[in-house]
Order: C-alpha cells, then sequence, then structure tokens
C-alpha cells in the first residue's frame, strides 16, 4: 500500500504536470528528419504509408477472427455445462 501511496503522490505532484505539458515543446523543438523529406520528394512515401495500412489491416482482420473463435469455443463449452 506504501507503494500506491508514493506513486500516487508523484502522479498529483505539479513538477510532473509541468514536465507533461513541456514535453510536447521539446519534441517540437527538433529537426525535421531526412529520411521522411527525401521519401517525400521521391513520392516513396506512399510506398511506405501502403505498407503500414497493410499491416495494421492485417492486426485488425486477425484480431476479429481470434475474436470470433473465442466467442465460438465459449458458446460450445457453456453448451457442454448445461
Amino acid at each position: 500500500m506504501k507503494i500506491f501511496r508514493s506513486i500516487s503522490a508523484l502522479i498529483n505532484s505539479k513538477r510532473l504536470l509541468t514536465l507533461l505539458f513541456l514535453l510536447p515543446v521539446f519534441c517540437h523543438a527538433q529537426e525535421r528528419p531526412e529520411m521522411a523529406d527525401t521519401f517525400r520528394s521521391e513520392g516513396k512515401i506512399y510506398v511506405v504509408l501502403l505498407v503500414i495500412c497493410t499491416i495494421f489491416a492485417g492486426i485488425i482482420l486477425f484480431l476479429v477472427f481470434l475474436e470470433r473463435k473465442i466467442k465460438k469455443l465459449e458458446r460450445n463449452q457453456n453448451n457442454n455445462k448445461h
């Protein structure tokens, strides 16, 4: 319980909130990466986006398939118990 109280005190501290609000300012101050500019200028950024979208679509389809399979197994298990 002492650990939870100390974590709670840390989260509620004003210093942490100030740091969280200033974090985007520090991140924004960085230079733009050359690789992104190169991909944009050569038109390859669309290939990168297509690959990323394909990977995310595959993950989503896999999760939907897995969810359906789990629901089917749960229904079968509930039917066997009764």
